[in-house]
């Protein structure tokens, strides 16, 4: 399993699609924000706009971008390709399962170690790089963090738009603390 670095980061999933709503797997098709996923994003920029980022990195997908742009409108934001969602394959546009077979490769889909790879590259870099900086991107990376600090993909699944705060092992606690985060 691959490993983040013991750095701290606040993970901001997008705003809500017209998928979300619906309860399908979006995956890799490039989905818009409902009115209410642009609200959420202006919401939570509120919040955000308050804390002096020293990086906000974005996924490249559309959803992601216009959920930073319109939480943070003055701040430089940054697009990696590798905070992408999973692609899906087969599964795309069809209902969410519970529990989503994460580890299973989906017909035409993205196999979940090369996903998880991706990911935590991607998520190593900016942490090499940057003290404490903002992820907009995907529930799916989200999985990909729960998996990496908690020994799974599984559980709640994380709200459009609701900050958490990832916090490494240190003098306080043992393990990665994936907490709501507030300013």
């Amino acid at each position: 399993m691959s490993e983040l670095l013991p750095r701290p980061f606040v993970f901001l999933r997008h705003g809500e699609t017209f998928f979300n709503r619906a309860y399908l797997i979006a995956g890799s098709p490039d989905v818009p924000l409902t009115p209410l996923g642009e609200s959420q994003a202006r919401d939570v920029g509120i919040v955000l706009g308050q804390q002096p980022w020293s990086h906000v990195a974005v996924s490249t997908m559309f959803r992601a971008r216009k959920t930073a742009r319109l939480a943070l409108p003055d701040s430089e934001l940054n697009f990696y390709a590798g905070l992408r969602e999973r692609h899906w394959g087969e599964l795309e546009k069809t209902t969410i399962q519970d529990p989503m077979p994460y580890f299973e490769t989906p017909e035409g889909g993205e196999a979940w170690a090369d996903f998880q790879g991706r990911v935590v590259d991607s998520l190593n870099e900016l942490l090499t790089r940057f003290e404490c900086p903002l992820v907009v991107a995907h529930s799916g990376i989200f999985r990909v963090i729960c998996n990496v600090t908690q020994g799974h993909p599984y559980g709640a699944r994380i709200g459009n738009v609701a900050p958490v705060w990832c916090q490494p092992p240190g003098s306080e606690h043992e393990h990665w603390q994936l907490t709501p985060w507030q300013a």
